[in-house]
């Protein structure tokens, strides 16, 4: 019988001969255990033109499985805002959760693709970490990912994409992150 081989995405095989040894040498980590590493990727989009325009939901739902690869989460409104003519239960967002391997190949094509394309690009924040070595990253126009077709697009979407790591402190998760080629702006 043969053994099957299993499919290991180019960062996570970065990450684990490259990364992981820098780390333990950085921070004198005993264990292999203590290393931080990405837990998982969040990416959110909100869609307010769906309260007047449902097709606009259904396109950027189109869009955003076809970055992430992952049929994406409708999220409603909590509550009615009269002043937003929102009511309870509408749909207003769409959320992605990504873990294993799928995270890898989406960080992947974020750091080696779509963020080189932005205009005027001079690396991410440096600032965009929270206290517990997670990391928040704003993109204007999901058109940077090459998977998006702009003539089926019909409007500029942003998104937010949250970094989730088991860092303990901000510098050890931006090292992770520096290490594993995210482009961190020069101060």
């Amino acid at each position: 019988m043969k053994k099957e081989e299993t499919y290991i995405p180019r960062l996570k095989k970065h990450y684990l001969v490259n990364v992981v040894p820098k780390l333990m040498k950085i921070f004198n980590y005993k264990n292999i255990y203590q290393v931080p590493k990405v837990k998982k990727v969040v990416l959110n989009m909100s869609v307010n033109e769906a309260k007047e325009n449902i097709k606009a939901l259904d396109i950027a739902t189109e869009e955003l499985s076809m970055i992430t690869g992952q049929k994406p989460k409708i999220c409603r409104a909590k509550k009615a805002i009269s002043n937003f003519k929102l009511k309870k239960g509408m749909p207003i967002g769409l959320k992605v959760t990504l873990r294993g391997n799928r995270m890898y190949e989406f960080l992947d094509r974020l750091i080696f693709i779509a963020l080189p394309k932005i205009r005027d690009f001079h690396g991410i924040p440096n600032n965009s970490f929270d206290s517990k070595g997670n990391y928040n990253l704003g993109i204007t126009e999901q058109y940077i990912f090459p998977e998006v077709n702009i003539e089926k697009s019909d409007k500029v979407r942003g998104m937010n994409i949250t970094i989730v790591t088991s860092a303990k402190k901000d510098e050890e998760a931006k090292e992770l992150m520096s290490l594993l080629g995210f482009p961190f702006a020069k101060k």
